[in-house]
């Protein structure tokens, strides 16, 4: 991509070569330092002159993103739920769909203050701390938990929680493990990895942790590993919810029922797909093994 000399020129540049034109424009706002005034300053200063540092900064950009490297790691951040969030190749980049998983979670906690201060939940999985601090910000009075195998991962979601002053607590290690002294939960949420080991788009996803999205042969070893803890460390009648695979509702419903979850229900997506699932849980909290 030839180094362009005005606003208008490197947007239609980097368009011609392929790039969205959504991710153009940010790319570019990004450069002028402009991510305030958003598209529409663009549109009235389409004339306006680049730098040279300006104009190879987003060449580079844009050749980073032709390569299927994520908007958010170029910019550094992503917005989710009304909160900005820092993101890197250490976290899955927070996908829109995602909301739904929250807004269903948000259905389930109480609003009330006496009643927000007794809801105890935990975000397996934090990543970025997305879910986990999109719940804390929405209902303050809730003890929030988020669990990340990744150290790599919890520092990223810790420095999220400092820099939006959210009093999410964060704890290392696999799923519900890490909480086995903990009291039990009114809730546990999970956006974990479903996608099959073999699935030809993880290819398009190869700058993000390989490990927050492959989950074996069918994608539901560890959707399996969260319904087989989490009976454990749930009060009765609270709720474990996930995220999954478009395809994957059916079957993620079947083991809930299987674990003795019922109740079990789908909350669908922006483009109407079952993107998740969840149970109630019917028996007593028991050891976590």
């Amino acid at each position: 991509m030839p180094n362009p000399t005005i606003v208008k020129e490197a947007l239609q540049q980097a368009q011609a070569l392929g790039l969205a034109r959504i991710d153009a424009q940010m790319l570019l706002l990004h450069v002028l330092g402009r991510q305030s005034g958003g598209r529409a300053w663009l549109l009235t200063h389409d004339e306006d002159m680049l730098t040279a540092p300006q104009a190879e900064a987003y060449a580079t950009l844009c050749a980073r993103r032709l390569g299927t490297e994520p908007v958010a790691y170029l910019l550094g951040h992503k917005e989710f739920y009304g909160l900005d969030l820092a993101v890197d190749a250490r976290v899955l980049d927070p996908r829109p769909d995602t909301e739904t998983l929250v807004d269903w979670a948000l259905e389930l906690m109480p609003a009330q203050s006496q009643a927000a201060r007794a809801c105890r939940v935990v975000d397996l999985g934090t990543g970025s701390g997305a879910i986990a601090l999109a719940l804390q910000s929405q209902r303050p009075g809730a003890t929030v938990w988020a669990v990340d195998a990744s150290a790599d991962a919890l520092a990223v979601a810790s420095a999220n929680a400092t820099r939006l002053q959210l009093g999410v607590q964060f704890a290392h290690g696999s799923w519900l493990q890490p909480l086995a002294g903990q009291a039990p939960f009114d809730l546990i949420v999970s956006n974990p990895p479903y996608i099959r080991d073999d699935d030809p788009h993880l290819q398009a996803l190869a700058h993000e942790p390989l490990s927050a999205l492959a989950s074996g042969a069918d994608g539901l070893v560890d959707i399996r590993a969260i319904i087989t803890q989490a009976p454990a460390l749930l009060v009765r009648g609270g709720w474990l919810l996930m995220e999954h695979g478009w395809d994957q509702a059916d079957a993620v419903a079947a083991l809930l029922r299987h674990a003795g979850f019922g109740d079990v229900q789908h909350r669908h997506d922006l483009g109407g797909i079952a993107r998740c699932t969840g149970g109630q849980w019917q028996g007593q909290a028991s050891a976590l093994t």
